[in-house]
């Protein structure tokens, strides 16, 4: 499906944790149209600096056509993007690139750091309903408490059980995410991996996942001019005979690992 260029209007702004900004907007055709994973182009109104609009994955969708996405402020586009308040215009773009392969059956895990786990909570209600809640394992990480604890609540509000970790130990284990990964192994278990969020991060998790032989899919993060292929900007080395390279707005930002040369 063609992704369409709409006005959406706000109707809710939060502000989780410092820097940490949920909005949502009203936007029943892109709602009905959006699968996780995917992403949205987004400029606050009729704003045209800075000129580029901000990419940002899809958080959650409703049956009503509620749109949320979630982002931290980290420079002048973000910036405008918080301090929209509800009744204002939102510019978007979307839904754009594809989309995770929901898997039914066998034992499922989230991996999230970060941002990263923004477009994991969409994916986990999707996988909620093809799945008991038991198999479906989210682990979470964040920088501290406060960035954590408000997106680990909206999983355990699905009646999952993520395992935590923080950085500086405030909430959950004192270290990183992919400490959690040897109570997969110990499982014994076969697991089919989704994870997004720092590159470091899904690279270790991608190391794991080949040595044992579990099928992973990876959300990749990167800077985007366009989200339509026409600037080439998103390039990263791909690992098939295809071409040397894979552009995440076009051919991502879902892939299989084994797409990806993870340098």
């Amino acid at each position: 499906m063609a992704p369409m260029q709409l006005k959406a209007e706000i109707l809710r702004r939060e502000t989780l944790a410092p820097d940490l900004i949920r909005l949502t907007f009203l936007a029943p055709d892109l709602a009905a149209a959006a699968r996780p994973g995917q992403f949205l182009m987004l400029r606050a109104g009729a704003v045209r600096d800075p000129l580029l609009r901000r990419p940002l994955s899809i958080h959650q969708i409703t049956t009503s056509g509620w749109v949320q996405v979630l982002f931290k402020v980290v420079g002048q586009g973000t910036r405008l993007l918080a301090a929209l308040a509800p009744g204002q215009t939102l510019d978007v773009v979307g839904p754009l690139g594809n989309h995770f392969a929901l898997k039914s059956g066998g034992n499922l895990c989230l991996i999230g750091g970060g941002m990263g786990i923004a477009p994991l909570y969409f994916l986990a209600r999707e996988l909620q309903r093809r799945n008991p809640p038991e198999r479906v394992v989210p682990l979470l990480g964040a920088r501290t408490a406060k960035e954590l604890r408000p997106l680990a609540d909206d999983f355990v509000a699905l009646g999952l059980e993520p395992r935590l970790a923080t950085d500086d130990g405030t909430l959950g284990h004192h270290g990183l995410v992919i400490d959690h990964l040897s109570e997969l192994l110990v499982s014994g278990k076969p697991w089919h991996i989704y994870t997004c969020g720092p590159y470091p991060m899904m690279r270790a998790v991608v190391k794991l996942c080949r040595e044992q032989g579990w099928h992973c899919q990876v959300s990749l993060e990167t800077m985007m001019a366009c989200g339509i292929s026409a600037c080439l900007g998103c390039a990263i080395p791909a690992a098939q005979l295809d071409g040397p390279y894979k552009h995440v707005c076009k051919d991502g930002p879902v892939f299989g690992a084994e797409e990806v040369a993870w340098l």
